[in-house]
């Protein structure tokens, strides 16, 4: 646990001040956040991103990550529609790349790559769109995730006695999964006292329960990944946390979905 607390505050005054500042180097931290998470994914099937496939892959993931603003000029510089037909072409080479080495690469392979592609590009990607539009949005995104994570841990530890999946998470329960979602609402209602972020306390309240319970749900995603392929973390470039997938995976979840719910409007 102190190990976890001092990776924790380290971290949280590395990453905070990127957040605040906005802008390039926040994306540029993101970008970097994405293909580390990328490499972890790649990793737990045993391919290495280094490779054809790997390579090619990082290069979708980048297209999908990168500022609307910035892929915009990146469309215009290759001549495509939209940066979906880029990735839709590297899906095609990815494809044909079966064919030039006779199936040692497999479409299971492929599709892994190109889902986990996906999964990690359009979270990070969303986390960078929440701080263009405000840092209000992307506080209480972050809020949401730590407090709903703080909240689980603590009310499941000392409540907790019907288990929610163990066959995928054993530790995780009933309780904390509730206790987590109540104290992410009991957060957001200070924030918005605080600094309003909508005009309805109704809808703070629904978007928050909806968003807590969506980011235990990526969490519990990131855990049956883990137990699937046999890892105890997604990776260890965080003593005492794992890898980054390991800390955001909620939040890969939870962005987007913001996003889409228009909250970020």
């Amino acid at each position: 646990m102190k190990q976890r607390i001092i990776t924790g505050v380290i971290a949280a005054a590395i990453f905070i001040p990127f957040v605040i500042y906005g802008g390039a180097p926040f994306a540029l931290v993101v970008c970097a956040l994405a293909i580390v998470g990328f490499y972890e994914i790649l990793k737990m099937k045993g391919i290495s991103i280094v490779s054809i496939p790997g390579l090619l892959g990082l290069l979708a993931l980048l297209i999908l990550v990168i500022p609307e603003t910035w892929s915009a000029e990146v469309v215009q510089l290759v001549g495509y529609e939209s940066k979906l037909m880029i990735v839709y072409g590297i899906a095609a080479l990815l494809l044909i790349y079966i064919v030039l080495v006779k199936n040692k690469m497999t479409f299971d392979e492929i599709g892994f790559i190109l889902l986990g592609v996906f999964y990690v590009g359009l979270g990070f990607h969303y986390f960078i769109e929440a701080r263009i539009i405000g840092l209000e949005f992307i506080v209480f995104a972050l809020l949401v995730v730590w407090t709903t994570d703080s909240g689980a841990y603590f009310v499941g530890r000392k409540l907790g006695k019907h288990k929610l999946w163990p066959e995928i998470s054993p530790k995780k329960t009933v309780e904390g999964f509730v206790g987590g979602i109540v104290i992410a609402v009991l957060f957001a209602i200070v924030m918005q006292l605080i600094y309003p972020i909508t005009d309805s306390y109704l809808k703070l309240i629904v978007v928050t329960i909806i968003a807590s319970m969506v980011g235990q749900m990526g969490d519990l995603v990131e855990s049956a990944i883990k137990r699937h392929y046999g890892v105890k973390d997604s990776g260890t470039i965080l003593p005492g946390h794992g890898g980054i997938l390991d800390r955001f995976d909620s939040l890969l979840f939870v962005v987007p979905l913001l996003h889409f719910l228009h909250v970020f409007a």
